[in-house]
């Protein structure tokens, strides 16, 4: 799961090179919940250069 507002690059340029960027349909402010054959799409596009990587960083969880 990509949770925008969990990612330490959220609001950076790094953001704006994003993969969930790209992806249709995807409403801001949800998370992006990729099933096992779309992930495995998504990385097969990523390794033939078509699509960029994640760009997704965990903020370190408070506790």
């Amino acid at each position: 799961m990509i949770d925008c507002d969990m990612c330490v690059m959220q609001h950076t340029e790094t953001c704006d090179d994003c993969v969930v960027s790209y992806l249709v349909g995807h409403a801001e402010g949800t998370p992006v919940v990729l099933d096992f054959e779309e992930r495995r799409a998504y990385e097969l596009l990523n390794e033939a250069g078509l699509v960029p990587s994640s760009r997704f960083v965990p903020r370190s969880s408070a506790g």
